[in-house]
């Protein structure tokens, strides 16, 4: 391409346009069914139910430590298909342009799209590009739509007091990256986002569906908000054990230091599973053999109360309500 920034002719339907997709888009979305060119892409789907799942991603900052908006875009959609149970299969792209975006940056969002659609075993398949005048966007925003297969032995089942809560990896880490990046915090030790794709951990635990009653990926709002919606969906409480929550210790200091509850930071690489408590410690067994579930963690059960209240409960035995995020503790997050 011979221009280097978005001008508002990448926009307009023309040449340019028609440029921009060839160039870019098809050349790291490469296969058939986007390169057809058609209004709608076609494809034949299995026997059985489909997961349909949609995205808007707005990060601020557009690249941070650990992935980019079109990197978190991908595994935000292919997540959001897994923890429904459903195979991911295939993705669209919608995005919003500011004019005087970077062309080059745009290829390494698209180039970053590409890498992770493909460790995720999806295909982007369809996608628009719409471009606005300077100043009435923030760089780029993305829209990723996903259709997957749901997998037939898994269903979300009634939860019973006792069944265990896993969290398949370390919390907080991706809030805490954007925190840093953001506002250019300086800090020692590794802070990095969660940023993948948990499709494979998912699949990986296709044998103990039956014990799986369910599962849910902790993004806005964090675990604390992910745990309070599982309370509210059993109609039953929660009882959490603090220090069995998994959590790197200079994440821990940076949200202390900013005075932020890590249990409120999204995480956009892990999973909330609820599990029979018969099955669960081999559940929990099968996802550290993975390489990226090390670090996965029973934290707590359900109790059979008369609320759907989570409690918290910390090294001296002090119980507390970790409720539901209120406000906005850090916009711009995924």
């Amino acid at each position: 391409m011979n221009e280097d920034k978005i001008t508002l002719a990448h926009g307009s339907g023309g040449i340019s346009t028609r440029n921009l997709i060839k160039e870019i888009f098809y050349r790291h979305f490469n296969n058939q069914k986007l390169i057809d060119g058609l209004d709608s892409a076609v494809f034949e789907a299995q026997s059985g139910r489909l997961a349909f799942t949609t995205d808007s991603f707005v990060v601020k900052p557009i690249f941070f430590s650990g992935g980019d908006i079109g990197k978190l875009a991908v595994c935000g959609t292919v997540n959001d298909l897994a923890v429904a149970g459903a195979k991911p299969l295939y993705l669209s792209c919608g995005l919003i342009i500011e004019e005087g975006f970077p062309i080059e940056a745009l290829d390494r969002i698209a180039e970053s799209m590409a890498r992770t659609a493909d460790a995720s075993g999806v295909k982007i398949i369809t996608g628009d590009t719409k471009v606005v005048e300077k100043g009435c966007a923030d760089g780029i925003f993305i829209n990723t739509s996903g259709v997957g297969i749901l997998d037939k032995s898994y269903v979300t089942k009634k939860i019973m007091p006792g069944d265990d809560i896993i969290v398949t990896g370390t919390i907080a880490e991706h809030g805490t990256a954007i925190s840093r990046d953001r506002y250019g915090l300086k800090a020692d030790g590794s802070f990095i986002s969660d940023c993948a794709p948990i499709n494979h951990i998912i699949e990986a635990l296709h044998g103990y569906m039956e014990s799986i009653k369910l599962m849910k990926d902790p993004t806005r709002g964090g675990i604390a908000t992910a745990l309070n919606e599982i309370a509210e969906h059993a109609g039953k409480s929660i009882h959490i054990y603090e220090e069995n929550i998994p959590i790197r210790k200079e994440v821990q200091a940076l949200n202390e230091l900013l005075g932020i509850d890590p249990l409120y930071l999204a995480c956009e690489g892990r999973a909330v599973i609820v599990a029979d408590k018969a099955e669960s410690t081999e559940i929990l067994a099968r996802i550290r053999a993975l390489d990226d579930g090390k670090e996965a963690q029973i934290i707590g059960c359900f109790e059979d109360a008369e609320n759907t209240n989570v409690y918290i409960e910390n090294f001296f035995g002090g119980k507390r309500i970790l409720a539901s995020l209120e406000g906005n503790m850090l916009p711009r997050i995924c």
